[in-house]
């Protein structure tokens, strides 16, 4: 018997007709059973086989076993049926883990644990945390791996004070310090939001494992804090902290956050280092953040070297060409994706469908936007009509798109809305401006800039009257126009400007480069575009703020201390404006340098007085 049992346990094929041999072998009748007693042996060996089915999620061979131990009485025995309970819920079947639990005479931690853990890891988060408030009425004892577990679960449900009654809990038990509930604590804090209090428990953690140090920098990047995120990582890097494949592809998309190429850089040569360049997530997270740093032909060599492509890779580089105004390269990697046997998908349709609206190919937008629904039996989202609107409306079809908004099964969202008042601008349709405008108002009452695109409509449409009542509504009311604000990154440091930047300790220098500049692109052409200047202020005060954008002080300074060789890479957190659009194909010819501007639609490639949105954006 012990014999069959070992030969099951190191058999390298599972499967049933060995389980059922091992059942069945010399079973005991009850009468014998009667007679001497159930051997210590045939537990264990029962024990045994069952594990083995919870290693292989064997439910139907994990149910045979369950039904001899209750032929031969097993069912109160609490190693038994915590056995039973960790086989169903490897099997995936809670429910019946929660029979064999409820009809429990005594239970133990073990079973406690296996099932709260088991109901948090399966998403039933209610249920552990109601099995969590039972065991405390109880008055069973717990483990640091019952609060863990019941912390993670409250994420699940986004419940935040009740993770904060667990904490407390944690503190009084004098638990807080273990890794696991601290790890737990962490991760549940920066998922919901509340960073501070993440990180006021991560510090206070004596010990840190490599999932501590991973949660810490996932949660400072899914709240865009990523020079936090940049800044743990190199201390993790000075602790020598191990790398694992989530603190990687979480850090890179810190380094895509800020357009930290030089940062980004670096982690994939730790990358190549530490043999994770396999790993298709971490692939796939160096391809977006080379294409978010304005290096598309980096990300392409690296998309080139992964063997098995999968659908977020080929959407990471579709994505990459289109944020890129590289239409033609998209709609390729689009068909190549399908000879390859792989089905697009919803986000494939975003990023083919965008990259046609930033070049207005609208033949090709709507060929796609009925592909996706005939060939594919995709139904189209929000985001998707979105681009159709967008690139409607930047084509001058401005009456189309409001069809469109009209007929889709959503409710229009503000960006769409604003997307459409955009292009009645650039188009001159007042008509439907105020339409849009006056859902804009609706949804976004406290944002300035939408009465003031408004009102820039009315000018160029001599409606004075209109002018003077958008401006006036402006100065009796309070409401926000956020602040254009630009950073580049120079010698792994990440410079920040504000219009007007006072700050910056280069600043003088900055503002001297930047006049000498002016004086350099007015010669070729350039004339400063006051219809830019949104504030409501003298021509020449107009002229002073355009002059100080952040985005031509960034430049100045990329021009003072990157090589000349080298391109300037800026980001920008509003659209760039006509005014700095046009300096910057005037400086790329004065200086011979590639500018690349990435704002918050797309990137602009300057190079020799043109730029790659051939003036469409």
């Amino acid at each position: 018997r012990n014999l069959c049992c070992t030969r099951i346990l190191h058999c390298k094929k599972f499967s049933a007709v060995g389980v059922a041999a091992a059942v069945q072998l010399e079973t005991p009748t009850p009468v014998t059973l009667s007679r001497r007693r159930m051997s210590n042996t045939w537990v264990s060996y029962l024990h045994a086989v069952l594990q083995l089915c919870a290693r292989n999620k064997a439910s139907i061979q994990g149910k045979a076993c369950h039904a001899r131990a209750i032929r031969f009485g097993l069912q109160e025995d609490t190693t038994t049926s915590n056995i039973l309970i960790n086989v169903y819920c490897k099997s995936g079947l809670l429910s019946s883990a929660r029979k064999v639990f409820d009809g429990m005479p005594a239970r133990s931690l073990v079973s406690w644990n296996t099932l709260i853990g088991s109901y948090a890891q399966n998403g039933e988060a209610h249920e552990a945390l109601s099995l969590f408030k039972l065991m405390q009425r109880n008055g069973s004892s717990f483990s640091e791996f019952t609060i863990s577990s019941v912390v993670c679960a409250s994420v699940a449900i986004c419940a935040v004070f009740v993770c904060k009654q667990l904490h407390g809990f944690a503190i009084k038990a004098a638990v807080d310090s273990n890794v696991f509930v601290g790890t737990a604590l962490a991760d549940v804090y920066a998922k919901s939001g509340l960073v501070k209090e993440a990180s006021r428990v991560f510090e206070s953690m004596q010990e840190r494992s490599v999932v501590t140090w991973s949660c810490m920098v996932v949660g400072y990047v899914q709240n865009e804090l990523f020079e936090e995120a940049l800044l743990l990582f190199h201390r993790a890097q000075k602790m020598e902290v191990e790398h694992d494949h989530f603190i990687l592809s979480s850090i890179i998309c810190g380094c895509a956050g800020v357009a930290a190429l030089i940062e980004g850089k670096q982690v994939h040569a730790i990358i190549s280092k530490t043999g994770f360049c396999s790993n298709i997530f971490v692939a796939s997270s160096l391809i977006d953040m080379y294409a978010k740093c304005g290096s598309v032909e980096e990300a392409y060599t690296v998309f080139t070297n992964v063997e098995d492509k999968n659908v977020v890779s080929w959407n990471a580089m579709i994505s990459g060409f289109a944020k890129h105004a590289r239409a033609l390269e998209a709609m390729i990697s689009f068909e190549k994706m399908q000879q390859m046997g792989l089905y697009p998908n919803e986000v494939t349709y975003i990023s083919v469908l965008s990259a046609c609206s930033h070049m207005g190919l609208v033949d090709e937008a709507k060929s796609y936007f009925d592909l996706m629904i005939t060939k594919h039996n995709l139904s189209p989202n929000v985001i998707h009509y979105s681009c159709m609107v967008d690139t409607l409306g930047r084509a001058g079809m401005i009456s189309e798109a409001y069809d469109l908004i009209q007929r889709m099964p959503f409710v229009a969202t503000a960006s769409m809305w604003g997307s459409l008042l955009a292009c009645c601008r650039f188009h001159g349709n007042l008509e439907i401006a105020e339409i849009a405008a006056k859902h804009l108002f609706e949804m976004e009452p406290d944002n300035a800039g939408n009465y003031i695109l408004l009102s820039n409509i009315y000018a160029a449409n001599k409606k004075w009257e209109e002018v003077v009542r958008a401006r006036k509504f402006l100065k009796e009311n309070v409401v926000k126009n956020e602040k254009g604000k630009s950073w580049i990154a120079v010698k792994d440091k990440v410079h920040k400007f504000m219009v007007g930047e006072i700050n910056h300790p280069r600043i003088a220098e900055i503002y001297s480069k930047l006049d000498s500049l002016v004086e350099e692109v007015k010669i070729l052409g350039y004339k400063v575009e006051t219809e830019h200047e949104l504030h409501d202020v003298e021509e020449s005060r107009k002229q002073e703020l355009l002059k100080h954008h952040s985005e031509k002080l960034a430049l100045s300074f990329g021009l003072l201390s990157l090589p000349a060789s080298a391109p300037i890479r800026i980001m920008k957190n509003l659209r760039i404006c006509g005014d700095c659009h046009s300096f910057m194909k005037h400086a790329s010819s004065s200086t011979q340098r590639e500018i690349i501007v990435r704002d918050i639609n797309r990137f602009h490639h300057f190079r020799k007085g043109r730029c790659s949105c051939s003036d469409f954006w």
